[in-house]
Parts: C-alpha cells; sequence; structure tokens
C-alpha cells in the first residue's frame, strides 16, 4: 500500500480559469457589437425550459381530508399520486392524462360536498321567510276578523 500524498493546489494558481465554449449544448447567439467605440460583447444563452405539469396533490390531499363524499376526495388522490409517479418517471402525457382525472375528481368531491348544504340552506331561509309572511298575513286576518265581530 502506497502512502503518496498529493497537493489538492490547482496547478496554475494565480491566473484565471479557462472557461469553455459551450455553443453546441444550448444554442448560443452572440449579440453584434454596439455604436459606441468601447467593444462589448454580450452572449445570450436560450436555456430549454422544464414543462409543468400540475399534479393536484395538496388540493386532493384536503379534499380527502375535509370534502370526501362518496370517497371521491379519495380517487382524486389516488390519480394525483399517479400523475406525479408518471411525471418523475419521465412520461409527461401519462402525467397529464392522471392531473386530469385527479383535476375532475377533485371538483366533483367539492361540488358533491358543497352544494347540497347550500341549498339546504337556500331552502330553509325561503322557507323561513315564506312562514314568517304567512304568519304576518294570517295575525292581519284574523285581528281584521276580531274587529269585524266587535261591531257586529
Amino acid at each position: 500500500m502506497s502512502h503518496n500524498s498529493q497537493a489538492f493546489l490547482p496547478t496554475n494558481a494565480g491566473l484565471p480559469p479557462s472557461y469553455e465554449t459551450i455553443k453546441e449544448e444550448y444554442g448560443v447567439t452572440e449579440l453584434g457589437e454596439p455604436n459606441n467605440s468601447a467593444v462589448v460583447r454580450t452572449t445570450v444563452i436560450n436555456m430549454p425550459r422544464e414543462v409543468s405539469v400540475p399534479d393536484h396533490v395538496v388540493w386532493s390531499l384536503f379534499n380527502t381530508l375535509f370534502f370526501n363524499a362518496c370517497c371521491l376526495g379519495f380517487i382524486a388522490y389516488a390519480y394525483s399520486v399517479k400523475a406525479r409517479d408518471q411525471k418523475i418517471a419521465g412520461d409527461l402525457e401519462a402525467a397529464r392524462q392522471y392531473g386530469s382525472k385527479a383535476k375532475c375528481y377533485n371538483i366533483l368531491a367539492a361540488m358533491w360536498t358543497l352544494v347540497p348544504p347550500l341549498l339546504l340552506l337556500g331552502l330553509v331561509v325561503t322557507g323561513a321567510l315564506h312562514l314568517s309572511r304567512l304568519a304576518k298575513d294570517s295575525a292581519a286576518f284574523f285581528s281584521a276578523k276580531f274587529d269585524e265581530e266587535d261591531y257586529n
């Protein structure tokens, strides 16, 4: 076994690092010189953007915990997890499809949980208003009836 000591100092100590040209990898375009006498060159690097595929995991988890009507929140969560798995695997089209299904189930879970209580509340309020109007009308009717009997 050899115990050679190695120096970890760079061989070009004191000199600026040499940079490689990366034109072939990222599509570099060089802009021309400006009109003034100073020479200034600008380089623009066009980096490819990552495609964002929504998987709706947070929304699905919220629906699973709070709006789980007919287990729709759980189904949405399952599709969200599948979408995230496909996105990590690199299959963006399958991730888009699973994400779309998760979104649909999230909307259904929210609507099936929120709409019936709101309809019930609307029916109770309109029923109460109708009953109060009936009570007011009947009170006016009976008071007029009693006033009429007093005169006879």
